[in-house]
């Protein structure tokens, strides 16, 4: 069975710090691009970080580029999400997100936020106070 289980969200002032992390199991960590998105209320869900199966290729949204920093660790099968300097803007919930094919790239993953024959956690909130 999939599971893929975000953690680490909360509520930080602006420009403060929080690492978010994902847990996967049942399916080859190590094979598949990930991600994590983003959605708040009443918008659409937007790409906040992708990276490759073994992380050395990653791409970033334009908000956040310079900021988050996305990492793996594929022995742990877990997925980071550094966040620095954090804004009101960045408050929403957090998704993770697998590829569920070896040949969907990280760029692809990230270029279609919308596309949901991926596996997805659950979500974690993260709350940005100005």
């Amino acid at each position: 069975q999939v599971q893929v289980v975000e953690s680490g969200g909360g509520v930080v002032q602006a420009g403060g710090s929080l690492r978010l992390s994902c847990t996967a199991s049942g399916f080859n960590f190590d094979d598949f691009a990930m991600g994590w998105f983003r959605q708040i209320p009443g918008k659409k869900r937007e790409a906040v970080a992708c990276t490759s199966w073994n992380g050395a290729n990653s791409f970033y949204g334009d908000s956040v580029q310079g900021r988050f920093t996305i990492s793996r660790d594929n022995a742990k099968k877990t997925l980071y999400l550094q966040m620095n300097n954090l804004k009101p803007e960045d408050t929403a919930e957090y998704y993770c997100a697998a590829s569920r094919d070896v040949l969907r790239t990280a760029y692809k993953l990230c270029s279609e936020p919308l596309y949901e024959d991926n596996y997805w956690g659950q979500g974690t909130q993260v709350t940005v106070s100005a």
